[in-house]
């Protein structure tokens, strides 16, 4: 866990030291399961996970990061890829962990995927938003980043902001910022619950599934041995490479976050009145604008018909 010293050095020190180094998956990730499923090919250029009926696969990062911009390029799954989740997240270790999802469901052929996005921290969760994408993420690669620094989450799709979590802890609600994390994704089997609340189930018939990573990038301060690349002592802190660090979405950026949550949000867990009949949680209490989703389906994971209304 970090020190205090440590967090007040990436906030207040001027030179940052940061990961910017071209991709190869054979230095930055290590396949962890699926018993030769998971591939690195063309030289480290791309990384490739298959799931078929016996097992899926998944591979992390060599290194743990404590804030950055993390880059990815995806293809996902094509055709019929109903039950199959492809997970690509940031995660801690232990009982109180911290974790930024991405989360793509499949769907049937004629329907599209659905993009999950949640946040934890210390542990607890429960703060989904889902979207469907304005492209078909299983045509060509698409970029997923995440900006994550001390004062906001900015979740993006090339280069389009989609959701923005903010530090408020100044009103009781964790965040994180204490806990190194690793990157990690998965492709696997979740047809119990992932595509229409479970009702559709994986055809096997045509698998094995495939989804595809390239171009990986993390312009990030990593964390080894108890100390950050970005702290003031690190060796390379002459690096000025640290807009992100103190990165916000300007006006330009905010308006393309609300076209988006305006047009392809399908559920915000800030509009589930019925999930949290107690009130919702305190950080819903302060945008400026909300999402009222009317739901179709008891299962969050459905369908839902999101209008934006002022308030």
């Amino acid at each position: 866990m970090a020190s205090p010293a440590v967090i007040s050095s990436l906030l207040f020190y001027s030179f940052i030291a940061a990961s910017t180094v071209a991709a190869n998956f054979h230095r930055d990730f290590d396949i962890t399961w699926g018993d030769g499923r998971g591939k690195i090919v063309n030289n480290g250029d791309v990384l490739t996970l298959s799931l078929d009926k016996a097992s899926g696969s998944g591979f992390q990062s060599k290194n743990e990061y404590l804030f950055g911009k993390i880059d990815m390029q995806l293809k996902l799954v094509p055709g019929n890829s109903a039950g199959i989740v492809t997970a690509y997240y940031l995660s801690s270790k232990g009982s109180n962990w911290d974790e930024i999802d991405f989360e793509f469901l499949g769907n049937l052929s004629s329907d599209p995927y659905i993009l999950h996005t949640n946040v934890f921290s210390q542990g607890k969760g429960n703060r989904e938003q889902q979207f469907y994408l304005w492209f078909d993420p299983t045509a060509d690669f698409h970029t997923y980043s995440i900006l994550w620094n001390p004062q906001r989450i900015i979740f993006s799709v090339d280069g389009t902001p989609i959701r923005e979590f903010k530090n408020l802890e100044s009103m009781g609600v964790p965040f994180p910022k204490d806990q190194p994390m690793r990157i990690y994704s998965s492709l696997w089997n979740a047809d119990d619950w992932a595509t229409r609340g479970g009702v559709v189930k994986t055809d096997w018939t045509q698998a094995p599934f495939t989804a595809s990573y390239r171009n990986f990038n993390a312009n990030a301060c990593i964390w080894s041995t108890g100390s950050s690349s970005c702290s003031s002592n690190s060796p390379a802190a002459s690096k000025p490479n640290n807009e992100w660090l103190s990165q916000d979405l300007d006006s330009s950026n905010q308006e393309r976050l609300q076209w988006v949550q305006k047009n392809y949000m399908i559920y915000n867990y800030c509009a589930d009145t019925k999930r949290f009949p107690q009130g919702l949680p305190t950080e819903c209490n302060t945008a400026q604008k909300k999402y009222r989703c009317f739901i179709l389906n008891s299962t969050f994971s459905q369908l839902f018909d999101c209008k934006m209304l002022k308030v």
